[in-house]
């Protein structure tokens, strides 16, 4: 979780789904050790983020950005594609 200059959380994730229009679904996976068992914790959490030019894909590692309310689910917007996916991740 880093703020950019102006405040704005950011946060990395993989596109899991882009059947809607300007939509893509990203899944955010983050790892903490459990604060009484000291054993490390995985937990997925997935945001609708709005993608202006369609340019994201399943399997794609983006960046996300908290925004404005734009519709009833989606509070954030993709800024970048970091990784784009290779064909053998989307067939699996």
């Amino acid at each position: 979780m880093a703020a950019t200059k102006l405040g704005r959380r950011r946060l990395t994730g993989e596109v899991l789904k882009t059947k809607m229009d300007k939509t893509a679904v990203v899944q955010v996976t983050r790892r903490f050790a459990h604060p009484m068992y000291k054993k490390y914790v995985t937990k997925s959490k997935r945001y609708y983020a709005h993608d202006e030019q369609n340019v994201c894909r399943d399997g794609d590692q983006v960046i996300i950005e908290a925004t404005r309310p734009l519709s009833r689910l989606k509070r954030w917007r993709v800024v970048e594609v970091t990784r784009p996916a290779t064909i053998a991740e989307v067939t699996q």
